[in-house]
């Protein structure tokens, strides 16, 4: 600590009277502008006497004699502090004294208007602190608070203005913010005395807004109510005056918006049919004071951009109001024509507030929308059956739709004319105007495209051609305002925006007639307009709507080819994202269009690969190495969709014949001289050309074997070249070498080299070819490598490839395991268990290669040694632990896999007595550690295994040490795993009553099925009370992707909904 300055340090004597002024110039010190010697010696002072356990009992010496504020709000945090964490400890009549002090300091303040309004902050502090007091102490050690605080307030109406402000607060305390600060038993009882008091305060409520003129009373007494109000009782609401108050208050300026939320909380509430007739009076005559307040011909969002914090806060107010009624009671409204017109009426303002430029007042008008469109949609579509028995209005699918066929039509043009940016597009506007390539994803607009997406699709279902008509009718526009070189860029972007997100939702035929008109429009806006900036919006506009429509361009040959030309063209526009547009658009066309450009087309001379293919240098030539991966990868797509081999062979020849002609110059001059691969460019050349190996090995798979057996030799010679130039690099230069960038980029070259290999394992269908003429040819060059070099020279995907290997060709690799075990195992665990940090990718390879032996090749975990096997259990085990949560996953699925494959064994029961015990207590570790929620399926799935095995009678010996215990110490493995369990818990888990942990493990032993152990083990979690107070949607994962998979297989029923290039479907032909 600080040593004081001594002119502070008498402060700190508790035998002294407190010494106010020198506190005040402390605390001065503390807070003003002296040297940081003089704040941390203040710091340190004031810490120390706050720290006093009788610091408290000064408190109302420096609140009367301090002429500070500061020092003021520095007693008032010694005071709070006591009550809340020493309140139980102080004796009886020292709570009462303070209680006493508090409450009458508040009525000295409150009791006189000007000293009220001269000390609001101090006062508010002084409120919280009472409240603090009654969370201790009300209702029993003061029952009759709220009475006196009622009757006080009838006495003065500044009294009653911060009695209100008193009352909120608690509410606020008790009902909002009491998780986590008080018991759940406190927490109820609060609850319930304020219930069975709330009449005095209603009462007091009315009282004052039935009487007072007073503006900050009325308004004081708003908010207190509103506080309220969510959860009152209905008939405080109802069978008093309360609604025709607030109602009466509404129209008034001063009052408007805090009883537009006192409205919206009644509003809101769902009861009963007994109070429908309340709901359906309150809404009319509201609706009746809105269009005199805010009339349906206002230009609400202009009067949102100019109006007032007051004002702008009422359309927001207003926005929730409507939304929260009409979510409650929009059956209600719509059962009696009288009640229809105020309904539409509602809805109309409803879309008014939408076009608001705030993105607060739009989320809470589209979560509406939302919510109202898929309603209107479901009931247009079935036709409730019971309708002509029921004794109400009949509300059918097609009176529905028509009653709200004029909002329905309006909610088009709005999501016209304010759809988000979806993801696809990366060409956007910067804050001064500018058109720029997105560098980051901004994730609240691709929530909103999500939501207006969803909101639009089932709009256009329920009107094609009212949908059809609006968006022409916008493009023609914006034709126009380009003739007269007035191009808006946002009218042009949320039409086109909204145009691609309906994909699908149009029966084929209007589709196709829509398409042809929209496409031909943009490509003729594209013609003629002019500058870098607007032709780069339209292109990203033509790219993006044309990616949307596969099924119409698989029908089209002449849009088709017209559209991938103009791609081409776009390829050569350098303006910032453009280019990447136009590749990942040519990409998304190939995958779903491929087999159209192998075909000879009506009116073609040729296959559009054959042309393609004889401009290719041309059409990659302004292109960056990442989008010429991407067009490789495109037409490797292309080449794929070939059914003869021969044409394959040759259309590979062709395209690869370019950087095959590269390598070739670079292997041959390397041959000769091999320091040019240490070239920077040399570096960069090798990495891109292997790069677009394998873009094309990725798309075009099993017929790329022509153009990997070309190169495969001379690559493993690369990669051994490099791993030599690489160690004697780290030789020379020591270890930090490979932190050099010289070092990196070879490496990179070998990490690009594993990848391809991978790749094409993966995508071969020829095990042979991989076994007997891959395999061998690697095991030198790169296992070798791995075994050799440094750890920081070693990389992981070595250990991802063999994984990739032992997947693909199974127990036919038995016999290299040994090798690939002897060269990875030791080396690598060395490098992953100094911590939990370093080589994060090794670890994670690791694992997975340990789970392709284990599922492959199980049998040579046979042929290790114990201390061998023994080191494999304790790193996956190590796994498990990992706070990495891909980590620990891996780790979990590879011991259940394990355990299962040992299960089938001859060596079962050897396995089980040595390692059973320790996984059990392993795995019980991870699943009450919090940390590792998100493992719970699996830890539950090893659980099951490990409880249901015992009454298996796979293990044939006893699990306990029968050398101390003896072999007959229990009746069986069953029996003596319930004790073991049950010992381990209850040390754990002291809380837990020997009867509530027997109840658990019982269960744990004996029930069979998955589900039910899986919720037993929830239960037993929260009984435990390590997770009861937190976040536990992780111990549901199963049922919330269950409930996801629902979700999206019902949005698969509908039209459009799903994004056309994410959908599986056949390349047909037209």
């Amino acid at each position: 600590m600080a040593v004081p300055g001594a002119p502070a340090s008498p402060l700190l004597d508790a035998k002294q009277p407190l010494n106010v002024d020198l506190l005040d110039a402390t605390i001065k010190a503390f807070y003003g502008a002296g040297s940081n010697q003089e704040r941390s010696s203040a710091e340190a002072v004031l810490k120390e006497l706050q720290a006093q356990p009788d610091a408290w009992t000064k408190v109302d010496t420096i609140l009367e004699r301090s002429t500070t504020e500061q020092t003021k709000f520095f007693a008032l945090q010694i005071l709070e502090s006591v009550i809340k964490f020493r309140w139980g400890a102080l004796p009886e009549e020292q709570r009462q004294g303070i209680k006493n002090y508090i409450s009458n300091l508040i009525i000295k303040l409150s009791s006189d208007d000007q000293t009220f309004r001269r000390q609001k902050v101090f006062l508010n502090k002084l409120n919280v602190i009472l409240v603090q007091v009654l969370k201790q102490d009300w209702p029993h050690k003061w029952p009759t608070f709220v009475q006196d605080i009622v009757g006080a307030s009838k006495t003065s109406e500044t009294l009653c203005e911060n009695s209100m402000q008193i009352l909120k607060l608690l509410s606020e305390e008790v009902f909002d913010f009491s998780r986590g600060e008080m018991t759940q038993a406190k927490i109820k009882d609060l609850k319930n005395s304020l219930n069975s008091e709330f009449k005095l305060i209603h009462e007091l409520c009315l009282f004052v807004l039935n009487a007072s003129q007073k503006p900050d009373l009325i308004r004081a007494t708003l908010g207190t109510l509103y506080a309220f109000l969510s959860w009152v009782p209905l008939g405080y609401v109802f069978e008093s005056n309360l609604v025709e108050i607030l109602l009466k208050l509404f129209p008034q300026p001063a009052f408007r918006n805090l009883a537009l939320q006192c409205l919206t909380e009644i509003g809101s509430l769902s009861v009963g049919q007994e109070a429908e007739t309340h709901f359906v009076q309150l809404y009319v005559i509201f609706m009746n004071q809105l269009v005199t307040v805010l009339p349906i011909t206002a230009d609400i969002p202009k009067a949102y951009q100019q109006g007032s914090d007051d004002e702008q806060e009422f359309v927001q107010n207003l926005a929730i109001f409507l939304t929260g009624f009409l979510k409650a009671h929009i059956s209600i409204m719509e059962k009696g024509p009288e009640n229809q017109q105020p309904l539409i009426l509602g809805l109309q303002y409803l879309v008014n507030i939408s076009y608001v430029e705030a993105d607060e007042v739009l989320k809470i008008c589209l979560d509406y929308w939302n919510l109202f469109v898929p309603d209107v949609y479901t009931t247009s579509q079935t036709t409730d059956v019971n309708a002509a028995f029921s004794f109400g209005p009949m509300r059918t699918g097609p009176s529905r739709k028509n009653l709200y066929n004029g909002i329905l039509s309006k909610l088009r043009g709005l999501m016209i004319a304010r759809m988000a940016k979806p993801e696809e597009v990366i060409v956007v506007e910067d804050e001064n105007g500018n058109i720029v390539r997105e560098t980051m994803k901004d994730t609240d607009t691709l929530a909103r495209y999500k939501t207006m997406h969803e909101t639009l699709v089932y709009l256009s279902n329920l009107g094609h051609e009212d949908t059809e008509n609006q968006m022409l009718e916008q493009l023609k526009m914006q034709s126009q305002l380009q003739n007269g070189r007035e191009l808006s860029w946002n009218g042009l972007n949320t039409l086109c925006w909204a145009i691609g997100s309906i994909s699908g939702s149009m029966l084929e035929e209007q589709e196709n007639r829509f398409l042809v008109t929209v496409i031909r429009d943009l490509l003729n806006l594209c013609e003629i307009t002019r500058g870098k900036d607007n032709k780069a919006v339209i292109a990203s506009n033509i790219m993006y709507v044309v990616g949307q429509y596969p099924r119409f361009l698989r029908n089209h040959w002449k849009f088709l080819k017209t559209v991938v030309n103009k791609l081409f063209e776009f390829m050569h526009e350098t303006h910032p994202g453009v280019q990447d547009m136009a590749c990942e658009t040519f990409l998304k066309i190939c995958h779903k269009c491929r087999r159209k450009f192998v075909q000879v087309q009506i009116g073609e001379q040729d296959t559009f690969i054959s042309e393609l293919l004889n401009e290719l240098t041309i059409t990659i030539q302004d292109l960056e190495t990442h989008q010429i991966h991407m067009f490789y990868e495109a037409v490797g797509l292309m080449i794929g969709a070939d059914t003869t081999r021969e044409k394959q062979e040759h259309y590979l020849g062709r395209l690869m014949g370019p950087p095959n002609a590269t390598w070739g110059d670079i292997i041959s001059q390397a041959a000769a001289q091999p320091d040019i691969l240490r070239q920077p460019e040399v570096v960069r050349n090798i990495q891109n050309i292997l790069q677009t190996n394998v873009s094309v090995c990725s798309a075009l798979g099993q017929p790329f074997v022509s153009q990997m057996s070309h190169i495969y030799l001379d690559t493993l010679n690369v990669y051994r070249m490099y791993s030599e130039l690489i160690s004697q690099s780290i030789q020379t230069g020591g270890p930090h070498a490979s932190k050099t960038a010289q070092v990196k980029s070879m490496r990179s070259v070998k990490k690009v080299t594993l990848k391809l290999i991978e790749t094409f394992v993966d995508k071969c269908e020829d095990l042979g070819l991989v076994l007997e003429r891959l395999v061998p040819a690697m095991m030198d060059p790169i296992l070798g490598d791995y075994a050799r070099n440094v750890p920081d020279a070693r990389d992981a995907e070595v250990l991802s490839l063999f994984a990739a290997i032992i997947n693909k060709l199974k127990d036919r690799m038995q016999q290299e395991v040994p090798k690939i075990f002897e060269a990875v195992f030791q080396v690598t665990l060395q490098m992953i268990t100094k911590d939990f940090s370093e080589f994060p990718e090794h670890r994670l390879q690791f694992f997975s290669l340990l789970r392709a032996i284990t599922n492959h090749c199980f049998g040579t975990l046979f042929t290790m040694s114990p201390d061998q096997l023994k080191l494999v259990i304790d790193s996956i085990v190590w796994a498990f632990r990992h706070t990495e949560r891909n980590i620990a996953e891996t780790g979990l699925n590879l011991l259940l896999e394990m355990l299962q494959s040992f299960q089938h064994s001859d060596f079962a029961t050897q396995f089980h007595k040595t390692y059973y015990l320790n996984l059990m207590q392993e795995t019980f570790a991870v699943m009450t550690d919090s940390f590792h929620k998100p493992g719970f399926k699996l830890h539950a799935k090893i659980l099951h295994h490990l409880f249901t095995i015992v009454n298996s009678g796979v293990i044939k010996a006893p699990l306990w040490d029968e050398t101390t215990k003896g072999p007959t110490a229990y009746s069986n493995n069953a029996v003596f795993v319930h004790e073991f369990v049950s010992d381990l818990l209850s040390r754990s888990f002291p809380n837990l009553r020997p009867a509530q942990l027997q109840a658990c493990v019982a269960g744990m032993l004996e029930l069979q099925d998955n589900a039910a152990f899986k919720d037993h083990l929830r239960d037993f979690l929260v009984q435990t009370k390590s997770f009861s107070s937190q976040d536990n949607a992780d111990l549901f994962a199963d049922e919330a992707a269950a409930a996801r998979e629902a979700e999206r297989q019902r949005l698969a029923n509908i039209p459009g909904m799903l994004n056309p290039n994410e959908q599986q479907e056949e390349m047909l032909d037209a």
